[in-house]
């Protein structure tokens, strides 16, 4: 009934408002200002104002009266007594405003000889005390629909809206698996209103974690939001996981933690696991540990619910290894010439790279030794790589013989004032190197994959014979250069310089005497041909006759410049 009462009101101040009448909202509470024809008649033209209000069945009440130069006169009792007084714009003052102030004030004003009434409408509104959440649901059933709690807005007017949401999201009534039922309780004693939304609810599986919360809205204040709640959602099993616990990559000696997951809510607590033949039944727990697993212990393994066998998982187990197997290894001494052998061996459980060093240079492949040179002397080294696996092997070669002279030469110095002679050798151990003759300046160089050279320089005044000898403990090699003196090659220097001179004399010489003949010879031609054209003018002899007389004299003048040739 006081809901019927308040939606009664509420539409007569909608048709008031409609047919012209002035309404005034306040707040539940709070001091309300009722306003005068909000001062279009100046006071000092006012002789007397009135305050009333509608006491309903067409009856009136008195409030309070203010005539010219006298004070305010409060005829108000019951409810408004104390509660009341008029402001100095003549609008009336309503203090701790009530739902039951909510009728028709009217402001009477005489102003000369005319009374104007001017009537006031008034609302109060209330925000919601607050929103509480209560007769919540213990858990939550797959597929079946549960009162999930109930939500209330308290004290409002109007009454408060009030909204479920799921994750943040409005909830609708009639959605999939939705069902909200609301109500209005009307309070006897102060009129104010509290709506009341219950909730039921379908839940899935994806609701496990679900955040659900109501809301409150209404015409003043802030929106209201109630804390969340979480709900245990339960559902038997629909699927199994065996997961695999274990270092990557797993290799032999590690150990494997088998873990069996099923999806039911309350889970399963107790597994059988299946170890390749074996089944062993684990319970209160969903482990099982594989400990100093090896090569043997790649392959399929299974887990199942005990009270359910044909719930089952599987999942493959592989073991990692590489295993390489190098021969010879280590030191290894061999002779020149000889031929060595290498077996290499890879046992692995995936496919694998390669790669070879010699003295920490990279080689680009796997190194053959059909015939043993000194220069093949070193450290070698393998890795083989597999993923994240590596192994490594080596072996250090040496390979020993008698030293061999490669190369014996000599050159000048720089400044040409000494003589270097240059001894170069290959053996193992590394060859001692000696020389028949003392010189100075001895430079050897490093002993380097069997091969050394060794350096000296000398001052020979004679022409000799020079030996270099390399020698080990395998054996002993000589081998002779001649060196000239340098005074010799000094005076050969000179000699060969001064016939250089001579013979570019003779050259000069000829070759002038070759040009004089040739300007003589051309000069007495040149003669000649003038000769001849004159005597044919003046004889009239045919030009073949004088043709006949130029080629004898170019004869003759050729057969000159021959003889001067010679």
């Amino acid at each position: 009934m006081h809901l019927l009462g308040s939606l009664v009101l509420l539409l007569a101040t909608i048709l008031r408002q409609v047919s012209g009448l002035e309404t005034v909202v306040g707040l539940y509470g709070q001091t309300l200002e009722i306003p005068c024809n909000k001062g279009a008649v100046k006071a000092e033209d006012v002789l007397i104002t009135k305050w009333k209000y509608d006491k309903g069945d067409g009856l009136s009440g008195d409030l309070l009266v203010r005539k010219k130069t006298e004070n305010v006169s409060i005829s108000a009792t019951n409810e408004y007594m104390g509660r009341i007084n008029m402001a100095a714009n003549s609008s009336l003052l309503l203090s701790a405003a009530k739902l039951s102030d909510q009728r028709t004030f009217t402001c009477m004003m005489v102003v000369g000889l005319d009374i104007n009434e001017y009537p006031v409408n008034v609302v109060v509104y209330k925000a919601p005390a607050g929103v509480e959440i209560s007769d919540k649901a213990q858990e939550l059933e797959i597929g079946k629909l549960t009162k999930l709690a109930t939500c209330v807005a308290k004290d409002a007017n109007p009454p408060a809206n009030v909204t479920w949401l799921k994750n943040n999201k409005p909830l609708v009534d009639g959605g999939k698996g939705i069902s909200i039922r609301a109500s209005v309780q009307v309070d006897p004693v102060s009129g104010l209103s509290s709506t009341s939304s219950t909730l039921e609810y379908s839940a899935t599986k994806e609701d496990t974690d679900a955040q659900f919360s109501c809301s409150a809205r209404h015409n003043v204040g802030k929106g209201l939001a109630s804390s969340t709640l979480t709900f245990t959602i339960t559902y038997s099993t629909e699927s199994i996981v065996l997961g695999v616990i274990a270092p990557e990559p797993l290799v032999e000696g590690d150990n494997v933690t088998l873990k069996c997951v099923a999806d039911g809510n309350p889970a399963p607590t107790s597994f059988n696991f299946h170890l390749k033949g074996d089944v062993v039944p684990v319970k209160n727990m969903n482990t099982y540990t594989l400990t100093h697993v090896s090569r043997d212990t790649t392959g399929e393994y299974q887990c199942s619910l005990i009270g359910n066998p044909a719930m089952m998982a599987s999942k493959n187990v592989t073991v990692n290894y590489l295993d390489i197997n190098l021969s010879p290894s280590g030191n290894v001494v061999k002779t020149a010439g000889e031929a060595l052998e290498l077996s290499f061996q890879i046992d692995s459980s995936g496919d694998s790279k390669v790669s070879w060093t010699k003295d920490n240079v990279k080689l680009q492949k796997e190194p053959k030794f059909n015939k043993l040179k000194f220069s093949d002397s070193g450290s070698y080294e393998t890795e083989v790589k597999m993923g994240a696996l590596s192994k490594k092997a080596f072996f250090d070669l040496v390979v020993e013989g008698a030293p061999v002279i490669k190369q014996l030469s000599k050159q000048r110095s720089e400044d040409g004032q000494h003589k270097v002679l240059i001894c170069e050798a290959e053996g193992s151990p590394k060859p001692s190197v000696s020389w028949s003759i003392n010189g100075t300046s001895l430079d050897e160089s490093p002993f380097v994959n069997g091969k050394v050279t060794h350096k000296i320089t000398v001052v020979p005044t004679v022409n000799l014979t020079v030996s270099c000898t390399v020698s080990n403990e395998f054996g002993v090699d000589t081998r002779d250069i001649n060196v000239s003196s340098l005074f010799e090659e000094v005076r050969v220097d000179k000699r060969d310089q001064s016939e250089d001179a001579d013979q570019t004399k003779l050259v000069v010489g000829v070759v002038v005497g070759l040009l004089i003949a040739a300007m003589v010879i051309g000069l007495a031609y040149g003669i000649y041909q003038k000769k001849s054209k004159q005597g044919s003018w003046k004889t009239g002899e045919k030009e073949n006759g004088s043709s006949e007389e130029e080629r004898k004299l170019e004869e003759k003048g050729e057969e000159n410049s021959q003889k001067a040739e010679v």
